[in-house]
């Protein structure tokens, strides 16, 4: 047997992971060394006799020097052995060793003290992933009777579990292949632990600020100070080495002094302090850091090292971390009132949950609140985002029945596939509204960790949009939108009524919902300027009422330098009674005001609001972006796509013996494509490579009249105006008469290598392409070939996995679909045949990491079905993807 070091080019670091457990805490999950001899020994003694004797079926007290070493010293090839670990200590082990070659037999054996937090489950995961790369695809297990808690563990993991009674054990089998159920279970395991983990942060029942000085100037000062002054409801203490008092509280020297569990550390000192601090932390058992330090990886090589080592340090310790370099956290709850922030004045408690990455942008997001009134439930800032990010929030925003909308700065993106994933959970319940000025890596501040990306920022507003996410250009048109949907409710179609007191305003209106795709079918109807509330109340109550109007939009120029009051009870009354949106223009007024506020509770005991626009443009962008919003929501979602006729097995090992052969991966033969595609259920049209005239009658006849001869050389493949390509060959002087000349016309050019194929069915020509990014990981395109492509631009993408609702939108998302459907009179194209083909590209592109890139150029459909008359692909080492088949943190 072979011992883990010893094993040349052995890679166990991939199978390494922090994870978040039940209760929200961290621990990391590594392969088992030599090393964990004393570790094992201590896990062992600390065990009760009951559950030694579940998983040994016998009362072991100690260990002896055999199973220690069988224990720790596995091949990673037959035999895998995992543990869980939090503060070093192992906390749970999980095992297999192969029966045959598909068939292995798994133990687990979880700490007495972290029994119900989850750890079993997700050893289960990992084991289970790391079995199926190694060609495992059944896991066996012989539990006792009253082990209740394991074989839950089997049961609830989504498997389909056969067992039967045994000679007084049961006998456990069961698939490990990931399903729709398995999968759908560990992402609601990670949306729970993720969630817990930020209630965590945002509920602490006692705050520990590290750096209270007694300096008003200093940040210490200014976190403790707006922790009192928000009426924190918990536990507050104050840590300073040398004051003995600060801010009227007691100071501790450090943060194990106190004697209290400290929930949430609030870090403020100086960046070489900090990893004395979260070591400190450890100690003390605290459950989460937010540091608001400066001087990590924006600085330079010395702060990334200084931020590794904080990020190890504190995951090491089952900590989560918000920052460093963070603004801070806000929680307007009234069970808690956290402040936990630099923010001296806060916007009024509401609805609406914000998250900002950097400190300058929290101090503008919460500053424009807070002139809008609109009020906020929580805020964060994430800084550096060394460890919590977006993502994490959104998970809890998912559940947090006081958060009605959401709202995202983001200046960088870590993992867009988790990101997308989440987003689109949350947005089928709440709108999401995302700021994001760029994906480049120009676009990263520093210490930012972000991989860099070859897509087009075209892929990026795809990915948004597939997940149903609002995305504006800046932190002005964030709050235009959310003073809308947390105030009203969403648009249920895009027919406006245009109401107002100005010819020239109303008719601004109507145009600026006509340029934005909303249809005007009431109006613009423009009172006189002296008209009275009564008259305006009349004339909104008849547009409210008009059956073909999903939404109100009133524009109003007061006659007098002040509003007129009753004016604007008539608008905030009438809208409260209709269940449609209604949004207002009054000139030089933005927000959302106590004046234009319901006077009763909605059913759901909400005050609704009618928001305030300064222009009539602002009004429309929002309007625009919350009736897509609506759309998007109301329609069918679709199923995930699960072509037939997919043998998986077959390309993966296709790909390995590639990989095999050429480590660093290159461009695979014809036929190796070919059998790529095989293996997808799709047909690539061959093609015979020629020489001779005499080769290109040849093969003309074996593949079939009408048949092209084309050049094979990039120089002229695909490009118009080139003329490397002959068709409509239907007799065998043709097909020699074609060879002749592009042998003759295309030598100048080194251009000349030539290919039979067989001519394909007329219709629209179009590519199908898949590209794995080392930010995004699998990316499908699609567009159609030519001009539209290559000079215009206009591709079409998609973020793998689909949904048959995904593929459709990707296929119409072009500008060019409109020849798929019969342009100026044609015969429409076989959509669902395209569309098949379109999912097998995304299944395979999520299967299949290996494959780089994979182009199919041409794909002619018409109205019998597709035609694939091309294909290259090129084949490379996997990246990591981040959002994976296991629950890891980044």
């Amino acid at each position: 047997m072979t011992d883990t070091a010893s094993r040349p080019g052995a890679d166990l670091a991939r199978w390494e992971a922090d994870v978040v457990l039940r209760d929200g805490s961290v621990a990391h999950v590594r392969p088992i060394r030599p090393d964990d001899a004393d570790g094992i020994r201590r896990f062992h003694a600390r065990q009760s006799p009951e559950s030694i004797y579940m998983r040994f079926f016998a009362p072991i007290k100690q260990l002896s020097e055999r199973d220690v070493q069988r224990f720790t010293h596995v091949d990673y090839v037959d035999r895998v052995a995992l543990v869980a670990t939090v503060r070093g200590e192992i906390i749970g082990i999980a095992r297999y060793d192969k029966i045959d070659a598909t068939t292995a037999e798994v133990a687990f054996n979880i700490s007495d003290a972290f029994q119900g937090r989850g750890v079993g489950s997700v050893l289960l995961e990992h084991l289970a992933a790391i079995a199926h790369e190694l060609g495992v695809g059944k896991f066996v297990a012989d539990v006792l009777p009253q082990n209740r808690k394991m074989i839950g563990v089997f049961t609830e993991a989504g498997y389909e579990v056969e067992h039967h009674y045994d000679d007084g054990v049961i006998a456990v089998s069961f698939r490990i292949e990931p399903t729709e159920q398995s999968q759908a279970v560990r992402l609601a395991r990670e949306h729970r632990a993720e969630s817990v983990s930020m209630h965590s942060v945002l509920f602490p029942d006692s705050i520990a600020v590290v750096g209270a000085s007694r300096r008003s100037d200093s940040i210490g000062h200014q976190l403790l100070h707006n922790v009192l002054a928000a009426g924190f409801t918990g536990r507050v203490h104050a840590v300073n080495t040398e004051a003995l008092e600060v801010l009227g509280l007691e100071s501790h020297a450090k943060v194990s002094d106190i004697p209290d569990e400290v929930d949430l550390a609030v870090v403020a000192v100086p960046a070489e302090a900090v990893l004395d601090v979260v070591r400190d932390c450890a100690d003390a058992g605290v459950k989460a850091l937010l540091v608001a330090s400066a001087g990590f990886a924006e600085v330079g090589p010395e702060g990334e090292q200084r931020q590794r080592e904080l990020l190890r340090t504190a995951r090491d310790a089952g900590m989560r971390v918000i920052g460093p370099n963070s603004f801070g956290v806000i929680n307007s709850h009234p069970a808690v009132r956290l402040n936990a922030s630099l923010a001296p004045e806060l916007p009024p408690p509401g609805t609406f949950g914000l998250f900002a990455q950097s400190g300058a942008l929290g101090i503008a997001v919460l500053a424009s609140a807070a002139r809008r009134n609109l009020g906020v439930s929580v805020f964060a800032s994430a800084g550096n985002r060394v460890d919590v990010s977006g993502n994490d929030f959104m998970q809890y925003w998912i559940d947090d029945a006081d958060t009605h909308a959401v709202g995202l700065y983001l200046e960088s993106m870590g993992n867009p596939r988790k990101f997308s994933r989440i987003a689109r959970a949350l947005a089928l319940t709440k709108p999401v509204i995302v700021v994001k000025s760029g994906i480049s890596s120009y676009g990263v501040p520093p210490g930012h960790r972000a991989r860099p990306t070859g897509v087009p920022p075209q892929a990026f507003d795809a990915m948004l949009r597939q997940a149903g996410v609002i995305r504006v250009e800046n932190i002005h048109q964030l709050f235009d939108v959310a003073q809308l949907v947390v105030h009203q409710p969403l648009p249920r179609g895009r027919r406006v009524a245009v109401v107002g007191n100005s010819d020239a305003l109303g008719a601004l209106t109507a145009e600026a919902c006509v340029s934005w795709g909303l249809e005007v079918t009431h109006g613009p109807v423009s009172l006189p300027s002296e008209a009275t509330a009564e008259m305006f109340a009349q004339t909104l109550d008849a547009a409210f009422a008009d059956e073909q109007v999903d939404s109100v939009l009133t524009c109003f120029i007061p006659p007098l330098v002040t509003l007129d009051a009753e004016v604007v009870d008539a608008v905030a009354d009438a809208a409260a009674q209709s269940h449609k949106p209604c949004l207002a223009t009054f000139l030089g007024m933005r927000g959302v005001t106590e004046a234009l506020s319901a006077k009763e509770f909605d059913e759901q005991g909400r005050r609704r609001a009618v928001p305030a626009y300064s222009m009539p443009e602002d009004a429309v962008r929002a309007l625009a972006a919350a009736t897509k919003y609506g759309e998007w929501r109301a329609r069918d979602q679709g199923q995930r796509v699960a072509p037939v006729g997919i043998d998986r097995a077959a390309a993966e090992a296709l790909v390995d013996a590639v990989l095999t052969q050429s480590p660093e991966g290159r461009a695979l033969t014809p036929e190796e494509v070919t059998a790529l595609l095989a293996a997808y259920g799709i047909t690539l049209w061959p093609t015979v490579p020629v020489a001779t005239a005499d080769e290109a009658v040849a093969a003309a006849w074996h593949l079939g009249y009408p048949v092209v001869v084309k050049s094979v050389a990039p120089a002229v493949r695909h490009q118009p105006g080139m003329g490397g390509i002959r068709v409509d060959l239907h007799t065998a002087a043709s097909v020699r008469e074609a060879f002749a000349a592009l042998k003759d016309r295309l030598a100048a050019l080194s251009a000349n290598s030539l290919v039979v194929q067989k001519m394909a069915t007329p219709g629209v020509s179009c590519v199908v392409s898949t590209t794995e990014d080392p930010l995004f990981g699998p990316v499908v395109s699609f567009s159609v070939a030519g001009p539209p492509t290559e000079l215009l631009g206009d591709i079409g993408h998609r973020i793998p996995p689909l949904t048959d609702v995904d593929v459709s939108d990707l296929i119409s998302s072009v500008r060019a679909a409109p020849l798929l459907h019969g342009h100026r009179g044609a015969t429409p194209v076989n959509r669902a045949a395209l569309a098949d083909l379109v999912a097998r590209m995304s299944v395979l592109a999520d299967e299949l990491p290996e494959v780089a890139s994979l182009v199919l150029n041409p794909v002619i459909a018409h109205p019998g079905g597709v035609d694939v008359v091309g294909a290259e692909a090129i084949v490379a080492p996997p990246p990591v993807r981040k959002d994976t088949d296991r629950r890891a943190l980044p």
